[in-house]
């Protein structure tokens, strides 16, 4: 870790409705919510009534009677993402995408040339505001888990700069949930034994948070509570996995139904994997019950590919087996996840040689579809079936 507070965690506020509020003036200063069935972005002055991300859009009107509702227009975040990755790079080389609307970025060494960190940061939320017409929120921190957390806190539009000095006390004064990777069933492992804030989790021994939390959980926490966090700003960081999702709403759902849906999502998503050349040996199914509960089944392959009807095959055999579950509890969500990637020029050919039909099959779709568009060729079960919404990403 360097010695000076020099990565920036960038981060803009409520971005789907930002960009909203935006376009519409008529928006500026009331509860928008952003969504068609399931609230996708809420505006603060939204989540000021307790609307949050994802809920119900009917739960949520309950709550925010006078929200206004708005479909999502998932060009125009596009749009304004790249907008504002163009002012992070003009910032610095050093930039890290997140998520569409999040990075972190290293401004060490350009002192001389753009000032220090905090002026580099001031800067930084002007000209996203001047050229992309929204707030973000920047926090300035030495490692990017505590720059993270201090736009966490610094939210919405403002600027937290974390000295050196006073790291850990304003880190220790913060509750156990803003350490990465504490979710709601940590959190409550944790106060379960009086273990409130981040200070108190500091306190433990890393023994005592492995036997509390598991070895791999109890290291990373003890690490952040401290403030130990070494990973560098990484450009041109690929994914470890890729996924897709498919909320269903509380309707029953048949099995053949169910079967659509999963051919849906492993479709679109096996063409995605593909066009980024990379390679997967593990399929993981998600799933989100009536209770609002979750669970994950995975498979892992031998051999690493991208062939659909592979992938297909294994995300059938772990939606049969979870069947049984699924009738009890119902579902309200189906996901499916591809990860173990790696890219596909790295990958060792197996005997014998040559592509397989299946594999020339997938890449005449995949030409079809990239000249012709997502629609143009379609597998026959999913004739008539409308794709949902089209989520902006980072390039994968």
């Amino acid at each position: 870790m360097g010695e000076e507070a020099t990565i920036l965690h960038a981060d803009a506020d409520s971005f789907y409705a930002s960009v909203e509020q935006r376009d519409d003036p008529s928006l500026r200063g009331k509860p928008v919510i952003v969504g068609g069935g399931v609230v996708l972005a809420a505006s603060y002055e939204a989540k000021a009534f307790g609307v949050y991300t994802p809920m119900g859009e009917r739960a949520a009107r309950r709550m925010c009677p006078q929200a206004i509702v708005v479909p999502p227009r998932m060009e125009a975040y596009s749009e304004a993402s790249d907008a504002m990755f163009e002012v992070f790079r003009d910032t610095t080389p050093l930039v890290e995408g997140l998520s569409i609307d999040e990075a972190f970025l290293d401004v060490g060494g350009l002192r001389r040339i753009s000032g220090t960190p905090t002026e580099i940061a001031v800067r930084l939320r002007a000209q996203v505001r001047e050229r992309v017409g929204i707030a973000v929120t920047v926090g300035v921190a030495r490692t990017k888990f505590l720059a993270k957390v201090a736009s966490g806190v610094a939210k919405p539009d403002g600027l937290l700069v974390v000295p050196v000095d006073q790291e850990l006390t304003f880190l220790h004064a913060l509750p156990v949930e803003r350490l990465w990777g504490v979710g709601n069933v940590t959190a409550k492992k944790l106060r379960a034994r009086s273990l409130t804030t981040v200070a108190d989790v500091a306190r433990l021994d890393e023994d005592e948070l492995i036997a509390i939390l598991g070895r791999g959980s109890g290291r990373h926490l003890h690490a952040l509570a401290h403030n130990r966090d070494p990973r560098p700003v990484e450009v041109g960081k690929r994914r470890h996995s890729i996924g897709t999702q498919r909320a269903l709403g509380r309707r029953a759902r048949s099995p053949d139904q169910l079967d659509v849906d999963l051919i849906a999502l492993v479709d679109r998503l096996a063409r995605r994997l593909r066009t980024a050349h990379r390679v997967a040996r593990t399929v993981t199914l998600r799933l989100r019950f009536d209770d609002l509960t979750r669970a994950t089944r995975s498979y892992t392959f031998h051999e690493s590919t991208t062939d659909t009807v592979t992938l297909l095959t294994a995300g059938r055999v772990l939606l049969h087996d979870a069947l049984p579950i699924i009738e009890e509890r119902g579902i309200t969500l189906i996901g499916i996840t591809f990860s173990n990637l790696s890219n596909d020029d790295a990958v060792q050919l197996a005997l014998p040689f040559g592509k397989a039909p299946a594999a020339a099959m997938d890449t005449t779709l995949d030409t079809v579809r990239e000249r012709f568009g997502s629609t143009s060729l379609t597998r026959g079960v999913l004739l008539g079936r409308r794709d949902g919404l089209q989520v902006p990403l980072l390039p994968d």
